[in-house]
Protein backbone atom coordinates (compact mmCIF):
# COMPACT_ATOMS: atom_id res chain seq x y z
CA UNK A 1 0.00 0.00 0.00
CA UNK A 2 1.07 3.07 -0.80
CA UNK A 3 1.69 6.45 1.15
CA UNK A 4 -0.74 8.48 -0.61
CA UNK A 5 -3.55 6.44 -0.13
CA UNK A 6 -3.54 6.54 3.98
CA UNK A 7 -2.02 10.44 4.21
CA UNK A 8 -4.10 13.01 4.80
CA UNK A 9 -4.47 15.74 2.34
CA UNK A 10 -6.44 18.37 4.26
CA UNK A 11 -3.58 20.11 6.06
CA UNK A 12 -3.49 22.46 8.66
CA UNK A 13 -0.41 25.01 8.02
CA UNK A 14 1.48 28.01 9.74
CA UNK A 15 4.01 29.68 8.59
CA UNK A 16 7.67 30.21 10.83
CA UNK A 17 6.59 34.37 11.91
CA UNK A 18 3.11 32.91 13.54
CA UNK A 19 2.91 32.79 17.11
CA UNK A 20 3.41 29.97 18.86
CA UNK A 21 -0.20 30.75 20.66
CA UNK A 22 -1.47 30.66 17.35
CA UNK A 23 0.13 27.38 16.59
CA UNK A 24 -1.38 26.15 20.38
CA UNK A 25 -5.64 27.59 19.15
CA UNK A 26 -5.07 25.61 16.44
CA UNK A 27 -3.90 22.31 17.84
CA UNK A 28 -7.00 22.70 20.25
CA UNK A 29 -9.32 23.80 17.67
CA UNK A 30 -8.45 21.17 14.88
CA UNK A 31 -7.70 18.29 17.60
CA UNK A 32 -4.55 17.42 16.23
CA UNK A 33 -0.87 16.84 17.32
CA UNK A 34 1.08 17.94 14.87
CA UNK A 35 1.33 21.63 12.12
CA UNK A 36 3.59 21.54 9.54
CA UNK A 37 4.83 24.99 8.90
CA UNK A 38 5.68 25.88 5.32
CA UNK A 39 7.07 28.98 3.43
CA UNK A 40 5.80 30.76 0.64
CA UNK A 41 6.40 28.08 -1.81
CA UNK A 42 4.20 25.65 0.20
CA UNK A 43 7.93 23.77 1.51
CA UNK A 44 7.72 22.07 4.43
CA UNK A 45 10.66 23.69 6.63
CA UNK A 46 9.94 22.70 9.96
CA UNK A 47 7.14 20.86 12.33
CA UNK A 48 5.27 21.55 15.81
CA UNK A 49 3.46 19.33 17.89
CA UNK A 50 1.25 20.27 21.30
CA UNK A 51 4.56 18.77 23.14
CA UNK A 52 6.73 21.16 21.40
CA UNK A 53 4.81 23.65 22.98
CA UNK A 54 4.09 22.10 26.73
CA UNK A 55 8.23 21.95 26.26
CA UNK A 56 8.49 25.54 25.56
CA UNK A 57 6.05 27.00 27.50
CA UNK A 58 6.51 27.78 31.67
CA UNK A 59 3.88 26.15 34.34
CA UNK A 60 0.46 28.00 33.95
CA UNK A 61 1.39 29.10 37.37
CA UNK A 62 3.70 31.65 36.01
CA UNK A 63 0.89 33.36 34.05
CA UNK A 64 2.80 36.41 32.89
CA UNK A 65 6.14 34.72 31.71
CA UNK A 66 3.90 31.89 29.66
CA UNK A 67 1.98 34.75 27.85
CA UNK A 68 5.75 36.03 26.53
CA UNK A 69 6.17 32.48 25.44
CA UNK A 70 3.16 32.30 23.70
CA UNK A 71 4.23 35.50 21.49
CA UNK A 72 7.18 33.67 20.18
CA UNK A 73 7.59 32.48 16.41
CA UNK A 74 7.27 29.34 16.46
CA UNK A 75 10.03 29.59 14.03
CA UNK A 76 12.14 29.41 17.73
CA UNK A 77 10.70 26.01 18.56
CA UNK A 78 9.79 23.99 15.71
CA UNK A 79 11.47 21.09 14.66
CA UNK A 80 14.25 22.00 11.58
CA UNK A 81 14.96 20.17 8.94
CA UNK A 82 11.92 17.76 8.49
CA UNK A 83 11.68 13.99 7.76
CA UNK A 84 9.32 13.53 4.75
CA UNK A 85 7.90 11.02 2.62
CA UNK A 86 7.04 11.14 -1.24
CA UNK A 87 3.05 10.04 -1.83
CA UNK A 88 4.78 6.99 -4.05
CA UNK A 89 6.25 5.51 -0.91
CA UNK A 90 5.36 2.17 0.96
CA UNK A 91 3.69 2.33 4.31
CA UNK A 92 5.83 -0.04 5.55
CA UNK A 93 8.68 2.25 5.33
CA UNK A 94 6.91 4.94 7.10
CA UNK A 95 6.15 2.46 10.12
CA UNK A 96 9.83 2.33 9.86
CA UNK A 97 10.70 5.95 10.02
CA UNK A 98 9.09 6.17 12.72
CA UNK A 99 10.30 3.76 14.69
CA UNK A 100 14.12 4.68 14.09
CA UNK A 101 13.85 8.49 14.64
CA UNK A 102 10.89 7.56 17.40
CA UNK A 103 8.34 10.49 15.68
CA UNK A 104 4.87 10.14 15.12
CA UNK A 105 3.87 12.37 11.74
CA UNK A 106 5.93 12.83 8.90
CA UNK A 107 4.64 15.35 5.82
CA UNK A 108 4.20 14.14 2.62
CA UNK A 109 5.89 16.43 -0.52
CA UNK A 110 5.92 16.28 -3.89
CA UNK A 111 7.92 17.86 -6.06
CA UNK A 112 9.46 20.38 -2.53
CA UNK A 113 5.58 21.00 -1.87
CA UNK A 114 2.90 19.80 0.77
CA UNK A 115 1.08 17.41 -0.20
CA UNK A 116 -0.33 15.93 3.00
CA UNK A 117 0.89 14.60 6.25
CA UNK A 118 0.55 10.78 7.79
CA UNK A 119 0.63 10.28 11.45
CA UNK A 120 1.38 7.35 13.72
CA UNK A 121 -2.41 6.85 14.23
CA UNK A 122 -2.95 6.58 10.64
CA UNK A 123 -0.93 3.79 10.02
CA UNK A 124 -2.08 2.07 12.64
CA UNK A 125 -5.21 2.03 11.95
CA UNK A 126 -4.11 1.35 7.82
CA UNK A 127 -2.23 -1.63 9.55
CA UNK A 128 -5.70 -2.84 11.81
CA UNK A 129 -7.45 -2.84 8.55
CA UNK A 130 -4.87 -4.77 6.45
CA UNK A 131 -4.70 -7.49 8.89
CA UNK A 132 -8.59 -7.92 8.38
CA UNK A 133 -8.86 -8.10 12.22
CA UNK A 134 -11.80 -5.88 12.04
CA UNK A 135 -13.77 -8.69 10.01
CA UNK A 136 -15.53 -11.67 11.40
CA UNK A 137 -12.72 -14.28 11.12
CA UNK A 138 -10.50 -16.87 12.78
CA UNK A 139 -6.64 -16.88 13.17
CA UNK A 140 -3.91 -19.61 12.45
CA UNK A 141 -0.39 -20.09 13.23
CA UNK A 142 1.36 -22.25 11.26
CA UNK A 143 4.84 -23.30 11.81
CA UNK A 144 6.91 -24.34 8.38
CA UNK A 145 10.44 -24.69 7.40
CA UNK A 146 11.82 -21.80 5.52
CA UNK A 147 11.84 -22.72 2.67
CA UNK A 148 10.60 -22.15 -0.76
CA UNK A 149 7.19 -23.57 -1.60
CA UNK A 150 5.50 -24.03 1.63
CA UNK A 151 3.27 -20.73 1.35
CA UNK A 152 1.37 -22.18 -1.86
CA UNK A 153 1.44 -25.43 -0.13
CA UNK A 154 -0.58 -24.29 2.90
CA UNK A 155 -3.27 -22.15 1.17
CA UNK A 156 -3.50 -24.56 -0.88
CA UNK A 157 -5.47 -26.23 1.05
CA UNK A 158 -7.81 -23.56 2.24
CA UNK A 159 -8.47 -23.40 -1.59
CA UNK A 160 -9.54 -26.96 -1.86
CA UNK A 161 -11.64 -26.19 1.41
CA UNK A 162 -13.31 -23.04 -0.33
CA UNK A 163 -12.06 -21.14 2.88
CA UNK A 164 -12.07 -17.16 1.86
CA UNK A 165 -8.16 -15.56 3.55
CA UNK A 166 -8.46 -11.86 4.65
CA UNK A 167 -4.90 -11.93 5.66
CA UNK A 168 -1.15 -13.56 5.44
CA UNK A 169 1.46 -12.69 7.35
CA UNK A 170 4.80 -14.24 7.86
CA UNK A 171 7.77 -14.40 10.62
CA UNK A 172 10.94 -16.09 11.86
CA UNK A 173 10.00 -18.41 14.37
CA UNK A 174 11.71 -16.60 17.68
CA UNK A 175 15.88 -16.52 16.86
CA UNK A 176 15.38 -20.07 14.39
CA UNK A 177 15.58 -19.47 10.96
CA UNK A 178 15.35 -22.30 9.65
CA UNK A 179 11.83 -22.37 10.19
CA UNK A 180 8.73 -19.07 9.88
CA UNK A 181 5.58 -18.76 11.25
CA UNK A 182 2.59 -18.03 8.54
CA UNK A 183 -0.12 -16.52 10.42
CA UNK A 184 -3.88 -16.92 8.50
CA UNK A 185 -6.96 -14.62 9.03
CA UNK A 186 -9.74 -16.69 7.26
CA UNK A 187 -13.17 -16.15 7.03
CA UNK A 188 -14.56 -18.72 9.09
CA UNK A 189 -16.12 -19.05 12.38
CA UNK A 190 -15.25 -22.82 13.17
CA UNK A 191 -11.78 -23.49 11.60
CA UNK A 192 -11.59 -26.80 13.79
CA UNK A 193 -11.71 -28.86 11.14
CA UNK A 194 -9.13 -27.40 8.76
CA UNK A 195 -6.99 -27.27 11.93
CA UNK A 196 -7.36 -31.39 12.00
CA UNK A 197 -6.72 -31.80 8.21
CA UNK A 198 -3.70 -29.08 8.95
CA UNK A 199 -2.37 -31.57 11.53
CA UNK A 200 -3.27 -34.39 9.64
CA UNK A 201 -1.04 -33.36 6.74
CA UNK A 202 2.13 -32.84 9.10
CA UNK A 203 1.96 -29.04 9.82
CA UNK A 204 2.70 -27.95 13.33
CA UNK A 205 -0.43 -25.80 14.31
CA UNK A 206 0.75 -23.06 16.97
CA UNK A 207 -2.46 -21.50 17.38
CA UNK A 208 -4.93 -22.26 18.40
CA UNK A 209 -3.56 -25.39 19.86
CA UNK A 210 -7.14 -26.99 20.63
CA UNK A 211 -6.62 -30.68 23.13
CA UNK A 212 -8.10 -33.30 21.17
CA UNK A 213 -7.43 -32.85 17.54
CA UNK A 214 -5.00 -34.93 15.51
CA UNK A 215 -1.87 -34.34 16.25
Amino acid sequence: MLVEEIMNKDVVTLKPDHSIKEALELLNEHHIKHIPIVNDQYSVVGIISDRDIRDAAPSTLEKQKNQAILDHNIESIMTSPVITVHPLDFIEEIASIFYEHEIACVPVTKDNRLVGVVTEKDLLYTLIQLTGIHEQSSQIEVKVPNKAGMLPAITKIFGERKINISSVFIYPFKDDHSQKIIVLRIQTMNPMPLIDELKDKGYEVLWPNIPGLSQ
